[in-house]
C-alpha cells in the first residue's frame, strides 16, 4: 500500500484548535459530505458506554440514517456524563448541522479524552464555526492530527480501487487498546455506491481481519467506533463483494497497524501467530491471552526470550491446552520461522545470543503452534515499556 493520500470525491475536512487543548494544539475535526452517505458503525463492546455512542448508536438504528457530517472532539470523552452528556452530545451535532447545511440526524458525533469530564460546550461552539471556514478535500492530515489524544503521529490510510472508487480513512489510538471491536476511533469514507446492508457487512469483514486484531494493553474504552460513510459521488456501484472488501481491508489494516506502532511507549512491533489450534475461536483466546500479557510483554521489551511467560499466558487462557503437544518460534518480521524455542513442551538447546538480538529489533514476531488441528490466527501488539507507566500515571493530571 502507498502512503499517497487521495481525496474522496464530493468530501471535506477540517482540523482546528477549539481550546479542548492547551496551546493551539488542534482538538476537532469535522468529516463533510456535499450529499447523504448510506453509514455503518461498530462500537465499544464495553458496558459503560460514552454518550457519542448511545447517540450515535440511536440514529444509526433508524432504517433510513442518512449521514452528511461526523463531528469528532478531544480532550473530553463525555463518559459518565449521565442525561447532560446526552444533551450535550445532541447539542454538538444540532450545531454542526447548521454549519452544514442539514439536519441534526444527519450528524455523527465522536468523543476521545478523560471519562468523567463534561464536554465545555463553549469550545464546542466555538471549535465548529472555526472548522466551517477550514473545510478542504485535501485536509486529511489536519483531520488525522485534530483526533489525537496520546497518539505520537496522525494515522491515514487511503487506496484507489481498480474498479476507480476511492476509500480514505482516519484513526486515532495508541492506548486502551484490545482486541474487541470497536478499539479506537476511525472514520472512513468512500465515494463508491454502496447499500447499507452490504457496507455493515464488509466492514465487520474488514474490522474482523484488522481492529480485531491488535492490543496495546488489554483495555477498552468507552468510547470506541468506527464509521464507514459512502456518499456514491464516483458514479461507480460496487458489484464485486469480495473487491470491496479488499480494498476496505486494505485501509482497515493499515490504520490497526499504525495504532500499534504508536502504541503508548512501545518499541516492538510483534506479531503473534497461534498455528494448530483445534478451532479458530481457541486459536484467538491463546492468541489474546498472549498479546495482552503483562509478563510477556515486559519481556518483548527487554528482549528477553523468556519463552515460559509465553506458555504460561496460553494455558490461562480459556482454550484447551496440552503442553506436551506445543512448538514455539520466533518469527522474521515478514512472518518466517527464524529461531526455534519450544518443540513438544519441552526448550530446545538454541542460540540465546541470537534470540536475545532478534528480539530487539523493532519488528519481529513469535508462533505457538498447539499440535491439535488445523485452526490458525493472529493478533498484532507490541511490548510495555517503562514510558507506558509515564504516560497514563499522568494522563488525567
Amino acid at each position: 500500500m502507498s502512503n499517497e493520500v487521495h481525496t474522496v470525491t464530493g468530501f471535506t475536512l477540517a482540523g482546528t484548535h477549539s481550546g479542548l487543548k492547551p496551546e493551539d494544539r488542534p482538538d476537532m475535526a469535522l468529516v463533510v459530505s456535499d450529499r447523504p452517505c448510506v453509514a455503518a458503525g461498530i462500537f465499544t463492546t464495553n458496558r459503560v458506554k460514552a454518550a457519542p455512542v448511545l447517540y450515535d448508536q440511536g440514529v444509526l438504528a433508524t432504517r433510513d440514517a442518512a449521514i452528511r457530517a461526523v463531528l469528532v472532539n478531544t480532550g473530553s470523552a463525555n463518559a459518565c456524563t449521565g442525561d447532560a452528556g446526552l444533551e450535550n452530545a445532541r447539542q454538538s451535532a444540532i450545531w454542526a448541522a447548521e454549519a452544514v447545511g442539514c439536519a441534526a440526524h444527519e450528524v455523527l458525533v465522536l468523543s476521545t479524552g478523560v471519562i468523567g469530564l463534561p464536554l465545555p460546550m463553549d469550545c464546542i461552539e466555538r471549535g465548529i464555526e472555526a472548522l466551517r471556514g477550514q473545510l478542504k478535500p485535501t485536509a486529511w492530515q489536519d483531520a488525522a492530527r485534530a483526533i489525537m489524544t496520546t497518539d505520537t503521529r496522525p494515522k491515514v490510510a487511503s487506496t484507489r480501487a481498480p474498479e476507480g472508487y476511492t476509500i480514505t480513512g482516519i484513526a486515532k489510538g495508541a492506548g486502551m487498546i484490545a482486541p474487541n471491536m470497536a478499539t479506537m476511533l476511525s472514520v472512513i469514507v468512500t465515494d463508491a455506491q454502496v447499500p447499507r446492508d452490504l457496507l455493515d457487512r464488509v466492514l465487520r469483514q474488514a474490522a474482523d481481519a484488522s481492529f480485531n486484531r491488535i492490543v496495546v494493553d488489554g483495555d477498552m474504552s468507552t468510547n470506541d467506533t468506527v464509521l464507514a460513510l459512502a456518499n456514491g459521488a464516483s458514479g461507480i456501484a460496487v458489484q464485486d463483494e469480495a473487491a470491496f472488501v479488499a480494498a476496505l481491508s486494505e485501509v482497515t489494516i493499515a490504520l490497526a497497524q499504525a495504532i500499534v506502532r504508536d502504541g503508548e511507549g512501545a518499541t516492538r512491533f510483534v506479531t503473534v501467530q497461534i498455528t494448530g489450534a483445534a478451532s479458530e475461536d481457541a486459536a484467538q483466546a491463546v492468541a489474546r491471552s498472549i498479546a495482552t500479557s503483562a509478563l510477556v510483554k515486559t519481556a518483548f521489551y527487554g528482549g528477553d526470550p523468556n519463552w515460559g511467560r509465553i506458555l504460561c499466558a496460553a494455558g490461562y487462557s480459556s482454550a484447551e491446552i496440552n503442553p506436551a503437544t506445543v512448538s514455539l518460534w520466533l518469527l522474521h518480521a515478514d512472518g518466517t520461522d527464524a529461531i526455534q524455542l519450544v518443540e513438544g513442551g519441552q526448550p530446545l538447546n538454541y542460540d540465546e545470543p541470537a534470540a536475545i538480538a532478534h528480539m530487539q529489533a523493532d519488528e519481529w514476531g513469535v508462533r505457538l503452534d498447539l499440535g491439535q488441528g488445523d485452526a490458525s490466527t493472529w493478533v498484532w501488539t507490541c511490548d510495555l515499556s517503562h514510558e507506558y507507566v509515564t504516560i497514563n500515571g499522568h494522563y488525567r493530571t
